[in-house]
């Protein structure tokens, strides 16, 4: 794709003509910005129904108008046109032979025939030629029940076979790919319709797949044998419309019409991405994506996707207290209960709590009024935020351009961050962004490979303060942008000078501001911790930790940041949670919790959407949702919390944050709310920004689902193997 913009080559070549290009190029750009009167609608017929479309409209998306379903394959709404498998050939009157619906755009008066003799028979000659190559694998392949030439052999294709040529040279076969432990390739079934490259390529920005040879001979792969290396690569199963690419862990587990399917939220990052979980006898099987225009499209992230097997494994299924001899027994919920409550009761108030990634708002809201009502004032969340009272402002916290907004962004500087690892559907609006709308985008922080090109201005943190005084080039570019946007990363927040930092980037986005746009951006990298502020929680472990509890409650915080030298001997930790983590190992009694696929939950992303979670399976052994656990804590304390039900817990969180019970609604925080802090201490240091996830294999294993998943282990393993053999191979033509 060629970026540079026609004027500046123009401008580099001095000749009289080339000057007079470059004014004619300039007067064009003038005239381009000036409003143009929106194009006149064109008419058009679609089985005589006549519909109005915007000229440059395809056959296809007029036919969609109307509600005509024309038959399709290579095509794809998110994806450029490849009109290459020829299904969606239409007759329109006049023409001499037909049309492919996809990548033709109507004109005036055009009469088209979705349903005529000739478009019947075109079809049934392009199934008849996809089915001669095509194995006859139903019964065996994954793709059954949900495959889109199965469905469109139904409907429109031929009741009769006419290939004789079985008994002579065969059905064509192809060799299977290894393309890692995720997705499973069989592709003698591949129809080429080349989505998966697109997709690659596209959205992905990972040009591993392609096609080599040609006709017959035409095969899809990597050309030498090599792992798929992106984080994006089980939405492929998705857009394969055979049962060429499929879900590799899920192999041979399950019919599409024996499973239940249950819409949920995944909180395995911050963005919130819309999910399907799929289930059978109490088991969840298989995740996947759900469209939601605002957060994830239709795209899922692999780790949301893949690691739903860590559900099974290193479950709490029974409440453990921790003996004299210092090992954990399981024990009953009644004497794990009066265990923690006798030590609430020693305590004199000395609680603290801590809510660790993925922890939900019910249950938080359920510790902190626990907490509160034995005279407890610490409740914290595990990942640190500046210090201060930066969570007193909603805008100071949130991605205040929201996730869908990034689309519209002409400039973007990245502030101690890498979105494709720690938030990867963000990753991809602003690839989207880069691609489609010439997106400039900078980063300040170690170089890392975001799947596009970006300018990366070094990883000293000066750099922040050049930029934000006006001083440096990428300054002008953000002064001079429509949309302008500064994401930071929220692990650079923890930092000492995090406060100074988020001062600094606040007062400059002051002067960036547009009307109805707020530049300024924080990307969380878990689901609990916009929930956690929205609710009053403070930020960083290190103050549960300064406090010196006697009673410490852990909520899903298995991140190690609370160890037990830290806190006082005779300190006794409380661990609620799902998976036996880093909590688990250190509390004296741990009580068994439910997983998001266990629960009715609100999780909040991090452009502050609040979502609800809704559950698939019903907790394991002895485990209860969260705060379930907490309120029976409270009766045997003999403070109970004054609710019973989730009603009325959500009636509780209505009185103290009402956007929260909004499921699905953006509240907006008012940008003029967004305030630097009165007294900055200290100025920004000059210890260089740096960002935890650089590589593929940082982004498997976040967070104790993952932790737990073997295909999580399988991806790490991959990609480490890949890496070993891409060294020896540089080695091998060095010498």
């Amino acid at each position: 794709m060629i970026r540079a913009p026609l004027v500046k080559a123009l401008s580099a070549l001095g000749s009289p003509t080339h000057q007079i290009a470059s004014r004619a190029v300039r007067t064009s750009a003038i005239v381009a910005q000036t409003p143009a009167k929106a194009p006149e609608k064109i008419e058009v017929f679609v089985d005589d129904i006549p519909v109005k479309v915007l000229p440059g409209t395809t056959v296809l998306q007029a036919a969609a108008l109307v509600g005509v379903e024309i038959p399709r394959f290579c095509y794809h709404e998110r994806l450029a046109v490849a009109g290459n498998c020829r299904m969606c050939l239409v007759e329109v009157e006049k023409s001499p032979k037909p049309v492919a619906a996809c990548a033709m755009p109507v004109m005036k008066g055009w009469r088209i025939k979705t349903n005529s003799d000739l478009t019947r028979k075109a079809r049934e000659g392009v199934m008849e030629f996809l089915l001669m190559n095509h194995p006859l694998d139903c019964p065996i392949c994954d793709q059954g029940g949900e495959c889109d030439l199965q469905d469109q052999a139904m409907a429109f294709g031929s009741d009769r076979s006419r290939f004789t040529d079985i008994h002579y040279t065969g059905k064509r076969a192809v060799e299977d790919k290894d393309i890692g432990p995720l997705v499973k390739t069989i592709m003698t079934r591949c129809i080429h319709c080349t989505r998966c490259v697109r997709f690659a390529s596209e959205i992905a920005g990972v040009d591993d797949l392609g096609t080599t040879g040609r006709g017959n001979d035409m095969q899809i792969g990597t050309y030498v044998e090599k792992l798929f290396l992106t984080e994006l690569s089980g939405n492929v199963i998705d857009l394969c419309p055979v049962g060429a690419l499929t879900n590799k862990p899920y192999s041979f587990v399950a019919r599409p019409w024996e499973i239940r399917k249950v819409s949920s939220i995944d909180v395995l990052d911050a963005v919130g991405s819309n999910i399907v979980v799929s289930t059978r006898t109490n088991e969840v099987l298989r995740i996947l994506p759900r469209e939601n225009e605002d957060v994830n499209e239709e795209w899922l992230a692999d780790k949301s996707r893949f690691a739903c097997d860590g559900l099974k494994r290193q479950r709490l299924i029974a409440p453990m207290v921790r003996m004299p001899n210092g090992e954990l027994q399981a024990v009953e919920w009644e004497g794990a209960l009066i265990a923690v409550a006798k030590a609430l009761k020693k305590a004199n108030g000395q609680v603290a709590g801590v809510a660790g990634q993925l922890a939900d708002v019910e249950a938080m809201v359920a510790l902190k009024d626990l907490i509160n009502r034995l005279e407890g004032e610490t409740v914290v969340t595990e990942q640190g935020f500046i210090k201060g009272s930066g969570t007193d402002v909603r805008a100071n916290y949130l991605l205040n351009s929201t996730i869908a907004g990034l689309e519209e962004a002409d400039a973007v500087l990245l502030v101690g961050t890498n979105p494709r690892y720690e938030a990867p559907l963000v990753n991809t609006r602003l690839r989207k962004a880069y691609v489609h709308n010439e997106l400039q985008i900078a980063s300040i922080g170690p170089k890392v490979d975001l799947s596009y090109e970006h300018n990366n201005l070094g990883s000293d943190p000066a750099l922040i303060k050049d930029v934000c005084s006006g001083s440096h080039a990428f300054s002008k570019v953000l002064e001079g942008a429509k949309k302008p946007a500064i994401i930071i990363g929220a692990d650079l927040l923890e930092r000492e000078d995090g406060a100074a930092i988020h001062a600094t980037i606040v007062e400059y986005c002051q002067k960036l501001k547009k009307p109805e746009w707020n530049p300024f951006n924080v990307l969380q990298n878990n689901a609990a911790q916009v929930g956690a502020y929205d609710v009053g929680y403070q930020a960083g472990a290190d103050r549960a930790i300064k406090a010196q509890p006697k009673v410490l409650f852990l909520l899903n915080a298995d991140a190690g940041k609370v160890t037990r030298e830290q806190l006082p001997k005779d300190c006794f930790v409380v661990y609620i949670g799902s998976h036996g983590d880093n909590g688990a190992s250190i509390a004296d009694a741990v009580l068994p919790g439910a997983a998001y696929t266990e629960k009715q939950a609100i999780y909040v992303n991090t452009e502050g959407r609040p979502q609800q979670t809704l559950p698939g399976v019903s907790p394991p052994g002895m485990a209860r949702e969260d705060w379930k656990i907490l309120r029976a804590i409270s009766e045997v304390v003999g403070t109970p919390l004054p609710y019973d039900t989730l009603d009325e817990l959500r009636s509780r969180l209505e009185d103290i944050s009402p956007h929260l019970t909004r499921l699905g609604e953006l509240e907006p925080a008012g940008f003029n709310e967004t305030g630097a802090q009165a007294a900055i201490s200290k100025s920004i240091s000059g210890v260089a920004i740096d960002v935890k996830q650089k590589e593929l294999k940082d982004y498997f294993m976040t967070d104790a689902i993952s932790r737990a998943s073997p295909t999580m282990a399988k991806c790490i393993s991959a990609v480490n193997k890949q890496q070993r053999q891409d060294e020896q191979s540089k080695q091998s033509v060095a010498i």
